[in-house]
């Protein structure tokens, strides 16, 4: 979190502050950002499914409005939470990456996994209720690893179907049952392009609100195979020189960071910060 927002869990009840409103199609916005006053919002015809209070913004309350689907008000628009990533006040995409996560979990669970009952939301820490199980859901947080795997001035660079046309990534994947980070890096660069990886060493985290994961970063070295590319998941997979790498992803992204980090020591230029 940084000096301008920290999270908490808020009370709906309590009046002002300021408030968010997300939808299927995103995120609610005006010309002068995703942030309104709460009350000012909430005079607006929107179709609210809950509330939940989610920390302060410079001082102030701050409040999650998730709606069952997107209204037209009057000189507003929807945006995705990927175009907040890209560009803007990163603490403002920081306060929507959380909002958007509570959002889906807030939505998935409005009823009991176990009987089927409506839940309900417990107003003094994040979880929804189901009295009959006595069951309480939490936040959902999904770790994955993500790595760059090197070869000297090399590094292995993959693309997916679902990756903007031309754009070359490093490798990751969830993490499974019982397995570590490490277990998994290696399971996952195996399946996907079939090499073998050691000297393996955590670099970094980033929480990845699509929707709610956790990704953990490292640096992988090469230690043999040649590349086969597994079918369905990925489409293209090559080793890149640092001197010609090809289009690659978001600069505020851990993907970006792992690489660029590599090839500032390379190149012998000034390390990258991970955006936090």
């Amino acid at each position: 979190m940084s000096a301008r927002w920290t999270t908490a869990v808020l009370d709906p009840q309590i009046t002002g502050g300021l408030a968010v409103a997300r939808s299927p199609e995103g995120f609610l916005l005006d010309d002068n950002g995703a942030l309104f006053p709460r009350e000012w919002l909430k005079r607006q015809d929107l179709d609210v499914l809950c509330e939940h209070g989610i920390g302060h913004f410079d001082g102030q309350p701050l409040f999650l409005l998730e709606l069952r689907s997107a209204t037209q008000v009057p000189g507003c628009s929807w945006r995705g939470l990927r175009a907040f990533m890209l560009e803007g006040d990163f603490d403002i995409y920081k306060v929507l990456g959380y909002a958007a996560q509570i959002g889906t979990w807030a939505r998935e669970h409005r009823f009991c996994g176990s009987c089927g009952q409506a839940m309900t939301q417990i107003r003094w820490e994040r979880a929804m209720y189901c009295k009959p199980c006595d069951l309480r859901s939490y936040p959902r947080i999904s770790p994955s690893m993500i790595v760059l795997v090197t070869r000297g001035d090399q590094i292995l660079l993959a693309r997916s179907p679902r990756f903007v046309t031309g754009v070359y990534s490093t490798l990751a994947g969830f993490a499974e049952p019982g397995e570590s980070a490490e277990d998994c890096l290696v399971r996952e660069v195996r399946e996907e392009v079939a090499v073998e990886v050691q000297n393996i060493q955590y670099v970094g985290s980033q929480c990845w609100p699509f929707p709610h994961s956790m990704m953990l970063g490292f640096h992988a070295e090469y230690a043999g195979g040649d590349i086969v590319m597994q079918p369905d998941e990925i489409e293209d997979a090559q080793w890149f020189s640092v001197h010609d790498l090809p289009p690659l992803p978001a600069g505020r992204s851990i993907a970006r960071y792992l690489i660029d980090l590599y090839v500032a020591r390379r190149l012998g230029l000034p390390e990258p910060v991970l955006p936090r």
